[in-house]
């Protein structure tokens, strides 16, 4: 039986990769070690398992040396160096896959005749929080009391992301790497990215986050398609990188969401309240943790009591996801995985014969009669 002889770099370099050992998956290869060391080589067959269990593409087990992996954006971390922080195989591979898309809709637009956006890059860093935060209303048509007016935050939330859509962004929110629920996106990794486009700007949103995070998140993400830049960030504890573009999007995420003169004026009567939080969360249609990160960063409370309830919320938050029963409704999750804008686009291109079915298959990651389901339900059945 022929081997393929694999370079011991590219095969320790796989594994580190893939965040896998080889205790991991000598299970499956109990030659592993072997291959690892030099002192044997896998089959064919075996080369491919390995590349698909590693999540490594196949052909790099034919090189060499390991290859530089270049990150496609910019990539901020609230705590630490970006430089010494590998990036998982499932960030790289949605960054990706939102670029492709990206891609076909930016060429499709622009043979449709559609304009660039004017708000891509309409704002500078130095301009002051409220006042980009008004544009951002003004440009996704939202007044200032939008928020008030909803029932609840998860309201709000359907709101937002709708507003943002409709203005021409295309917005993903997914907690697993396209459909593959066994790869579930890692939320200390990252929360969310952008990709600027003038006519297709594009934001993902971790869906493996809580949702009281998502929020945030979101209004974060809005902020840098008005200051026109691209970035994956992780926002841990609702915090920004140090990078003054980062630092800026999280001010304006915070004014557009929770103003500060009005919270200021609420503050004195609630300050001593048990339910504080909750307080600023009914008055503004944000997640209590949302309310109680404004009330840190405007100095109203201090660290200790944001950490305490930062982590409780979360805890809770946890318990009672998990208590809720998996699946839900199919069409509802496709809009949010693939993006409702997005998908209305490919639809329609392909009912009107602009877009083959191969490559709508592609680009959803939905096939055959799934595909067709999907389309019917935005109203775009096949004739």
């Amino acid at each position: 039986m022929s081997r393929v002889v694999v370079s011991e770099k590219i095969l320790g370099w796989a594994l580190d990769r893939s965040g896998l050992t080889l205790s991991d998956l000598e299970g499956k290869f109990p030659k592993l070690r072997q291959w690892v060391d030099g002192q044997s080589f896998p089959t064919l067959r075996q080369l491919e398992s390995l590349a698909k269990a590693t999540l490594t593409p196949f052909g790099f087990f034919f090189l060499k040396e390991p290859p530089e992996e270049q990150f496609p954006i910019p990539y901020f971390r609230t705590f630490g160096d970006e430089a010494s922080y590998g990036h998982s195989p499932d960030l790289l591979e949605t960054i990706h896959t939102m670029q492709r898309r990206q891609d076909w809709l930016r060429e499709y637009l622009f043979d449709q005749g559609a304009e660039a956006l004017a708000f891509v890059r309409s704002m500078r860093l130095s301009e002051p929080p409220a006042s980009v935060g008004q544009r951002i209303r003004e440009a996704i048509h939202l007044d200032i009391g939008w928020a008030s007016r909803q029932t609840s935050w998860t309201e709000a939330l359907i709101v937002l992301r709708e507003a943002m859509e409709n203005a021409g962004i295309s917005v993903v929110v997914n907690g697993v790497v396209g459909n593959n629920t066994h790869r579930k996106l890692d939320t200390d990794e990252f929360r969310g990215f952008v990709l600027i486009d003038d006519r297709a700007p594009l934001v993902f949103v971790n869906g493996a986050d809580g949702k009281a995070a998502q929020m945030f998140t979101l209004a974060h993400e809005l902020a840098h398609v008005f200051f026109g830049s691209s970035a994956a960030f992780d926002l841990r504890e609702m915090s920004p990188a140090s990078d003054p573009t980062e630092q800026a999007c999280n001010r304006v995420a915070a004014e557009f969401l929770v103003p500060e003169q009005q919270i200021r004026q609420i503050w004195p009567s609630i300050r001593n309240e048990t339910e504080r939080f909750q307080s600023i969360a009914r008055e503004f249609k944000v997640s209590a943790i949302v309310a109680a990160r404004r009330a840190l960063d405007l100095g109203l409370i201090v660290k200790s009591e944001f950490m305490t309830f930062y982590h409780e919320y979360l805890n809770d938050e946890r318990r009672h996801v998990a208590l809720r029963s998996e699946g839900g409704d199919f069409y509802a999750t496709q809009n949010l995985r693939i993006g409702h804008r997005f998908a209305l686009e490919v639809a329609r291109a392909v009912k009107e014969g602009k877009l083959l079915y191969s490559e709508a298959y592609r680009l959803t990651g939905l096939y055959g009669k799934t595909f067709d389901s999907y389309a019917a339900s935005l109203g775009f059945g096949r004739s």
